[in-house]
């Protein structure tokens, strides 16, 4: 795992000695992404420049040292990530070009390899793995950045007054003299709504993140990038429900197990210490019990623990680790030491982030890192397979209130929000405490809002995931834009409720919230994550099974 930032354009055409002392305090600003090495590359003549700092996790020698520079000196990268199957591309290439030599054995190595042979979108289709890069090709003078297929990886990128910025993360482009951070009022918009701002949007004008699966192009021929998909979500989706899985439930079991098993293989392939998060539940259990199966010595394992029940999942996580036979680590937290982390947090995120799980996402990353490099997570489970409950909440709620006329249901919602939610939290107070909910008058409201969407696809937006329906009535000056999963029925054809809501939720929850907020927290201690789930032949393949096969509920 690594940390990268550059730019291109007026700011790299500086003398330099400038502009390697800009690029490397912009690569320090991220050094707990890389704290191993660092260094720099940069073009005068062409203005591009290129800054890295380095996670040794494959190939911790000098050779794997970046920015890197392809055996034929046509070009220049900095990468971020790991691509899982690079042996097997490794392995391709030397059956292309048998007279071959490698410098060392690490990924980066590979991968430039491979854009010599194959070009950038056919590498970047054969290649697993979770990455973000910036290539550049000396030869057609094109910058390249591309992002994994599920967004694990983070990349930024923007022109301000003549210079293309691109890095890991906001806090390096901030480094740079030159940079303008204006704070984007439509952007402020869809954070208060979603707790987090999705791509392709930043909290700064100008400046976006790189929407999963896709790449993009520029060169001083053409500024304005050039945005490619290389794999979509929706798009496998809809295939996978056009040609759903026909062999039975224990074919379904095996075929799946083979996936996962195949990938946790993969992704546990490292040159420094590997462990696993375990909660207890069952995504992080199965990854780590597959982990253990194929490990020749205990598995380390990491969870934190809270004394006030019903936060407290270390109990369950210990069971499982006894049960699996893991080197396990626990930690239980004080609310001293989970209030200490928040100050850290604005450093951690950058821009506006209110997922309230971040504090322990990061005290759990702290513990892991004190014994490993790199640890696997059982995040992605829950979209793959219809884990959260407000699946079937949500299809229930639509069909009940899909048999109401439009007119009733809005004249219903303007009654119940004419009652302000602090008059309804004293009406709740009648009922017997049984019944009783926690912020009633607010569930109230939202429900009712929600209650006017026209299509599910807006309904389940607006009742789950939208904290406030009408962002632009708090924010002066802003309104809010389109966004991947905003009109998204449109795109969806052939899938059913259920399949919509996992897409949704893979589209924009998962890579910029869930995926964020762990990639920043383990970030912030040097800790590198993967995320087994989240190979996309998996993905495809759970999209391609009968509703019943991945949801307990049937509606």
């Amino acid at each position: 795992m690594c940390g990268l930032v550059g730019f291109f354009g007026a700011r790299a055409g500086i003398a330099p000695d400038d502009a390697a002392a800009e690029l490397r305090v912009m690569a320090d600003s991220i050094t707990s992404r890389g704290p191993d090495d660092s260094g720099v590359w940069h073009d005068r003549d062409r203005r591009i420049g290129f800054g890295h700092r380095r996670l040794a996790v494959i190939d911790v020698s000098d050779a794997g040292h970046q920015p890197m520079v392809s055996a034929s000196g046509r070009y220049v990268i900095a990468f971020n990530g790991e691509i899982y199957n690079h042996q097997d591309l490794r392995a391709e290439l030397d059956t292309v070009d048998p007279g071959a030599t490698w410098r060392g054995h690490s990924d980066t190595e590979t991968f430039l390899a491979a854009f010599e042979h194959w070009g950038v979108e056919e590498t970047l289709t054969k290649s697993v793995g979770m990455f973000a890069f910036a290539l550049w090709d000396r030869r057609d003078e094109v910058l390249t950045l591309a992002r994994d297929r599920i967004g694990e990886k983070p990349l930024y990128f923007g022109w301000q007054d003549g210079t293309f910025f691109f890095g890991s993360e906001l806090k390096a482009l901030k480094a740079s003299a030159a940079f303008r951070g204006e704070v984007d009022r439509d952007a402020l918009c869809l954070f208060l709504r979603h707790g987090y701002i999705p791509a392709p949007y930043s909290i700064y004008k100008g400046i976006g993140k790189l929407s999963p699966g896709s790449y993009l192009t520029v060169s001083e021929d053409k500024p304005e990038p050039d945005v490619r998909a290389y794999w979509s979500v929706a798009d496998g989706a809809v295939n996978a429900a056009a040609n759903p899985f026909a062999g039975d439930a224990t074919d379904a079991v095996d075929q799946l197990e083979s996936l996962i098993e195949q990938s946790v293989r993969q992704q546990m392939i490292a040159d420094v210490p590997l462990g696993a998060f375990l909660s207890g539940g069952i995504d992080s259990s199965t990854i780590v019990g597959l982990a253990q199966s194929q490990s020749s010595r205990p598995v380390k394992t990491f969870s934190i623990g809270f004394h006030e029940e019903g936060y407290d999942e270390a109990a369950h996580a210990k069971l499982v680790a006894e049960h699996l036979g893991t080197e396990h680590t626990e930690l239980y937290v004080t609310p001293d030491e989970a209030m200490a982390v928040i100050p850290d947090l604005p450093g951690m995120y950058c821009e506006p982030f209110a997922d309230s799980s971040q504090i322990p996402t990061f005290l759990v990353s702290k513990l892991a890192r004190q014994h490993v490099t790199v640890s696997l997570s059982g995040d992605g489970g829950d979209e793959l397979f219809g884990g959260y409950t407000r699946y079937p909440r949500s299809v229930e709620a639509w069909r009940r209130l899909s048999r109401i006329p439009g007119f009733v249901r809005k004249l219903t919602a303007q009654g119940a929000t004419s009652i302000s939610p602090s008059r309804w939290d004293q009406i709740a107070g009648y009922l017997p405490r049984s019944l009783r909910v926690a912020e009633f008058g607010d569930r109230t409201h939202k429900f009712a809002e929600a209650m006017t969407a026209a299509e599910f696809a807006d309904f389940y937006r607006d009742f789950m995931f939208s904290h406030h329906r009408r962002p632009e009535s708090m924010v002066l000056g802003g309104s809010e834009p389109p966004t991947s999963i905003s009109g998204s029925a449109a795109g969806m054809a052939g899938l059913d409720r259920y399949q919509r809501m996992m897409v949704i939720d893979l589209l924009s929850y998962l890579p910029d919230d869930i995926l964020a907020k762990v990639d920043r927290a383990a970030m912030a201690v040097s800790l590198e994550t993967r995320v087994p789930f989240l190979d996309h032949r998996i993905i495809e393949f759970a999209m391609s099974l009968p509703r019943t096969s991945r949801c307990a509920t049937e509606h």
